[in-house]
């Protein structure tokens, strides 16, 4: 990936905000508002700021309507519990902070955040001047986007520990390519969003067969035609592929993220202008987080009289 001089910072909003709300714990501030969610995505926020020191910075959140995935399967993540409504009224707020923050915040009638930020790396990637893709998210399903110019920081608990992918990383804990990702989510399936995938076919399977094919074309061409490699696979296994197949290619529909949504997108207007200490200092303080405003912009900011409760005051160990 380039250096961090054009670096472009995609936050996956919604992922982030999921892991913040799960990871910590309970937090309302004097009107009984809860706000670890947008507690918990802040501290990832500004980590990232630190870690990471982009030039460009968006956010991407899901429309919060059917997307075209429903359309072409409409049992898509139907077996998801509906999330608590407390971390549904915290999203707003999340994205009000990011836009008076001065970061763009992106969503898209029929389409989740997942699509959005692959569309947004592919167009950063097209626009050249080395811009660099580092995708901050807690979701491993965007590594399929991971490339040349594009790397993965994904949360793995709380908001503090993460690991950064980029090729290499992505091979060496599949053993396959980032774009072999969907074909492989195509022939195993995915519980978490219903995706049924070719049953019978497990994790191992599913890379065996991607190792030996490389991609689900190709897998299902060579079937087809009788072509000499598929004789490395056993009669029960073609029998299950091709009664499968209308199957394990909607899978591979679903399991895609999109990197062609028509949504308005301009790097210029994601150019991060940094952390203006007043306005920051008016936000968090509006939240009550007068610990982080502290943290953030030294001992003098900040009010000094109210803190956060004893558990939130140990994630603040991030920098």
């Amino acid at each position: 990936m380039a250096s961090n001089e054009n670096t472009l910072l995609i936050i996956d909003g919604n992922a982030i905000v999921h892991r913040a709300y799960h990871a910590l714990p309970p937090l309302t501030n004097k009107k009984g508002q809860q706000l670890g969610a947008v507690y918990g995505f802040l501290l990832a926020f500004f980590k990232s700021l630190k870690d990471f020191e982009p030039k460009y910075i968006t956010a991407c959140f899901d429309f919060p309507a059917p997307t075209f995935r429903k359309e072409i399967f409409k049992d898509y993540k139907a077996q998801r519990p509906k999330a608590d409504q407390e971390l549904y009224d915290q999203i707003p707020l999340v994205k009000k902070t990011l836009e008076d923050l001065g970061v763009m915040v992106l969503e898209e009638r029929g389409f989740e955040a997942d699509d959005l930020i692959g569309t947004v790396a592919s167009m950063a990637s097209k626009e050249g001047g080395g811009i660099g893709n580092m995708i901050l998210s807690g979701d491993n399903d965007v590594l399929q986007l991971v490339g040349e110019n594009t790397s993965a920081c994904i949360l793995r608990k709380g908001v503090k520990d993460a690991a950064i992918f980029d090729q290499g990383s992505v091979f060496e804990k599949y053993g396959l390519q980032p774009a072999q990702l969907v074909d492989y989510k195509a022939l195993r399936g995915d519980p978490t969003d219903n995706i049924s995938g070719v049953k019978g076919i497990g994790p191992k399977t599913a890379t065996e067969l991607l190792r030996n094919f490389h991609s689900l074309d190709r897998l299902y061409e060579e079937l087809e035609n009788g072509s000499a490699g598929s004789g490395k696979i056993s009669e029960k296994m073609k029998e299950m592929l091709l009664c499968q197949k209308e199957k394990c290619l909607t899978s591979k529909i679903l399991a895609r993220i999109k990197t062609d949504v028509p949504v308005e997108f301009n790097l210029a207007l994601c150019r991060w202008q940094g952390i203006d200490k007043e306005r920051t200092a008016v936000i968090l303080e509006n939240f009550e987080f007068f610990s982080l405003v502290k943290r953030l912009l030294g001992p003098e900011a900040g009010a000094p009289s109210t803190n956060p409760p004893p558990d939130f005051k140990k994630n603040l160990k991030l920098w």
